[in-house]
């Protein structure tokens, strides 16, 4: 009986190592996400402020960290007011949720790194108490400077623009060998089990992802099918990559250019008017639900509007 005992325990033991690792795999996905998320909001800053300067063609170029910060530059020189960017960063963040607390620095180009305004949003912080209110800062090139602040002025511990993230469990070294040590005395525990009580036991079922309620919608992204109480749709893996994009940033209009540059990657120039064709398909596999709506922004992009 003492055998028995000391298997269940090392297979108890092995199952709450496998936990963790999953839960580890979990947390990652999700830091993954939500980075991807504040990406996506703050080009649509970068895009916004661009439009209110009255440049409608010109880029937003792809946003960068740098350190704690993150960079937005922008392609073409361009005026703004201090009340109209206080009023666009607050409006977008508390859209997105993407930070409680944040400070916001714009750089002049050519200033060798002076920065030309910069103000603190907080919880108690108000965008109606704008420094610089009134005043137009001329037309040049700046680069906007944001950084995420936790309570009590401490930077979040965000990863590095270096660390390439994946949503997979994090491979140190420590966690290989470690892993790689317990992998194989669990499976010759689980045969021990098995030759001495002479069961047969059936493959350990598959944990079926979390599923994304969207509307009446169940959107489960890794089996790429979108469910009702009715019927279970079937996606393809663009219209699945597109549909987890725009329920990542729903009610905020994402360009035209974000959505390509994350779907498609490389495939650009045939994704181009492809695009379309795929939002097309996404809005007829919604229409069971008229709370949904994926609407047109004429000249920028798209937006899925839920709770409409």
């Amino acid at each position: 009986m003492a055998y028995r005992q000391f298997f269940r325990f090392m297979f108890m033991l092995a199952a709450l190592l496998a936990y963790s690792r999953v839960g580890t795999t979990q947390k990652n996905a999700q830091e993954n996400v939500q980075e991807q998320h504040t990406m996506v909001a703050l080009r649509m800053i970068g895009h916004q402020m661009l439009l209110r300067s009255g440049d409608k063609s010109s880029l937003v170029l792809p946003v960068e960290k740098d350190g704690y910060r993150y960079k937005i530059t922008f392609q073409s020189p361009f005026q703004f007011s201090p009340d109209d960017l206080v009023g666009l960063i607050d409006s977008i963040v508390k859209q997105s949720a993407i930070a409680e607390r944040y400070l916001v620095e714009v750089e002049a180009c050519a200033s060798q790194k002076i920065v030309v305004y910069s103000y603190e949003m907080g919880i108690s912080s108000k965008s109606d108490m704008v420094p610089c209110s009134g005043r137009v800062q001329p037309k040049s090139c700046y680069t906007l400077f944001f950084t995420i602040l936790e309570p009590g002025n401490q930077v979040l511990p965000l990863q590095s623009s270096k660390t390439k993230l994946t949503g997979s469990f994090s491979e140190t070294p420590g966690n290989i060998n470690f892993f790689t040590l317990v992998l194989p005395i669990a499976v010759l525990i689980l045969i021990t089990i098995l030759f001495f009580r002479k069961k047969k036991n059936s493959a350990l079922p598959t944990e079926n992802p979390e599923l994304i309620s969207i509307g009446a919608y169940q959107f489960d992204k890794r089996n790429m099918t979108l469910s009702t109480n009715q019927e279970t749709v079937e996606l393809t893996g663009k219209e699945a990559d597109l549909l987890f994009l725009m329920h990542n940033s729903a009610n905020i209009t994402i360009e035209r250019e974000v959505i390509l540059n994350a779907v498609w990657g490389d495939e650009g120039d045939y994704a181009g008017r492809t695009l379309d064709v795929f939002i097309s398909k996404l809005r007829k596999k919604l229409e069971a639900d008229e709370s949904l709506k994926i609407v047109n922004i004429r000249g920028v992009g798209y937006k899925l509007i839920v709770n409409a």
